[in-house]
């Protein structure tokens, strides 16, 4: 066989055949093996939500079976393998529990707070729950608590635009012009509100739902329009609403409730 000549005469250099790439067996997944990433493992076991057990792995607080791990997306057997953070094992049967507060004014919406009281005291399960969001310490109303620390994260995430409706009374009437702009959004520190539905409840009340939740946002949208929030009351979260729920009392989430929860995240995340 002839052999090509470049420009000039010179013969090109012989192609070498690549031999065939080896197909080996394909990559298992999770699912084949049984094993679960770290994260993912803390977060079911009511431990924190994933993001937060990266920030605690990358700290060095978790161990596998006494040896520190650092490393993210590190596998482990929920069965053989111990995990423990801190110090405290996780473990990884605990039941996901879902509760819901009629939280009393001169509560912190925390798990601790020296000094202060926390809605954790007022719900009597074993075991520790996280609550959903905030609620500050003067208002009152519905809040969400749970231990399942991967639904906690998408529960709190703005992502999944979870609705929270509240009744507001103020120390002043407002008007109509007023609560139209605070219906379009106002300028709070810098950066605008989301639109949100604003309904009369009289002269000086009010309903407002958001789909965000930013740090004591209702009080300082009332500031703008030159007003002072005197009462401030959460009525529903997402699809799970107060009702009559005594102040200081909990109930369990209904499985129509948690499975409500479920579809609505598939949904955000697989539009």
């Amino acid at each position: 066989m002839k052999r090509e000549l470049k420009k000039g005469g010179r013969p090109l250099p012989e192609r070498k055949s690549r031999p065939p790439k080896k197909t080996g067996p394909p990559k298992k997944t999770e699912a084949d093996t049984g094993l679960v990433r770290l994260q993912k493992f803390m977060a079911h076991a009511g431990i924190c939500s994933r993001r937060k057990a990266e920030q605690y792995i990358a700290e060095g607080r978790v161990r596998i079976n006494g040896k520190v791990v650092t490393a993210m997306g590190t596998l482990v057997d929920p069965v053989t393998d111990r995990v423990d953070c801190d110090g405290k094992p996780a473990r990884a049967d605990i039941a996901p529990l879902y509760v819901a507060l009629n939280k009393p004014k001169g509560f912190v919406s925390s798990c601790e707070h020296p000094g202060q009281r926390v809605v954790t005291e007022l719900v009597k399960i074993p075991g520790r729950l996280y609550p959903v969001g905030r609620l500050d310490k003067d208002s009152t109303g519905l809040i969400l608590l749970t231990n399942d620390g991967d639904l906690h994260l998408k529960l709190s995430h703005p992502r999944y635009d979870h609705e929270k409706e509240y009744q507001v009374g103020l120390e002043k009437e407002i008007s109509d012009s007023d609560l139209a702009r605070l219906a379009k959004g106002v300028i709070v520190h810098g950066r605008k509100t989301r639109p949100a539905k604003v309904d009369r409840l009289g002269a000086k009340e009010f309903a407002i739902t958001l789909k965000e939740g930013r740090n004591r946002q209702i009080r300082h949208m009332a500031r703008t329009v030159d007003n002072e929030v005197r009462t401030l009351h959460r009525v529903r979260v997402a699809h799970v609403k107060l009702g009559d729920l005594p102040s200081g009392q909990w109930r369990l989430l209904t499985d129509q409730e948690i499975k409500a929860f479920a579809r609505h995240i598939q949904n955000k995340e697989n539009p």
